[in-house]
Order: C-alpha cells, then structure tokens, then sequence
C-alpha cells in the first residue's frame, strides 16, 4: 500500500473474499493449517518478513500464516523487495526455497518491451498467478527467439 497508495478499501471493494485481518491476531483462520485455501503471496515481502519466516519466528500474522503455508506444502511466494542484498538476506532466501516457497525478488522483464510501468507491474502479476497455478492468456508470454 505504501508503494502504490491503494487503499484496503479499494482493493477489497465488492470482493467479499477480501478481508483486513490484524497483523497481532494470531487466532486469525489463516494461522491455522485447517483453513482451505490455494496459496500466499507476500507482496512486497521486505526482509525482514523473510527473516522471520526462514527462522520460523511466527510473531505476527503474516509471518504466522506463512509457516502453516509451509507445514502444509502450499505455495508460499515471497516478492522481496530491497536491494542490495546482503549475504544474510541470500540464506534467509536459501533457507525458505528450501523449506518449500517460492522466492521472486521484485525483477521486472523486459523481452516483452513493456512501455509503461503498468505493463511492467502487470507482466510480474500474471508470473505471480503462474506460481499459484493460476494460468491466464497473456501475450507477453515469452514465444522463443523463432
């Protein structure tokens, strides 16, 4: 929210799937392994939210439902957004791809020869879905050099 200025609000509205839960509520549905769900995207995923859940330091919601993410097997993608990164970042990232999520540092493409920020953030989306296995027609899909 703090790089796009979007709101909760405009981004759950009319959606009733969208909900704002508390990041100290760790009785919320999604710290618990019994909740359904297809998979977490943290976005932007700072690293110090990387820390924690390559430690297994469940002190606040996100962090909490990323561990049950991983427990249960379900795609976990964390979006790390700093750079440089230091060689404790490099583990932590090591140590989560290892323990099962799906590590994509904000990285634009480029071989689509986006001409807006928009295509851009769009094109990383449509990766993003990918890895939750939410596949959509997309002509900036990579057709090979031939």
């Amino acid at each position: 929210m703090e790089e796009t200025g979007a709101t909760v609000d405009a981004l759950a509205a009319g959606d009733e799937k969208i909900c704002l839960l508390d990041e100290n509520d760790l009785g919320a549905c999604v710290s618990s392994g019994s909740f359904r769900h297809g998979g977490m995207v943290i976005l932007p995923c700072s690293t110090g939210t990387l820390g924690r859940i390559a430690s297994g330091t469940c002190d606040n919601l996100v962090a909490r439902a990323a561990d049950v993410c991983l427990k249960e097997r379900r795609p976990l993608v964390l979006c790390i957004r700093e750079t440089p990164m230091s060689r404790i970042h490099i583990q932590n990232m090591l140590a989560v791809h290892e323990s099962g999520a799906i590590v994509m540092p904000l990285s634009p493409t480029f071989y689509h020869h986006p001409k807006t920020i928009d295509d851009l953030c769009d094109a990383f989306a449509t990766r993003i879905l990918d890895q939750l296995g939410i596949y959509q027609d997309d002509g900036r899909r990579w057709k090979g050099l031939r």
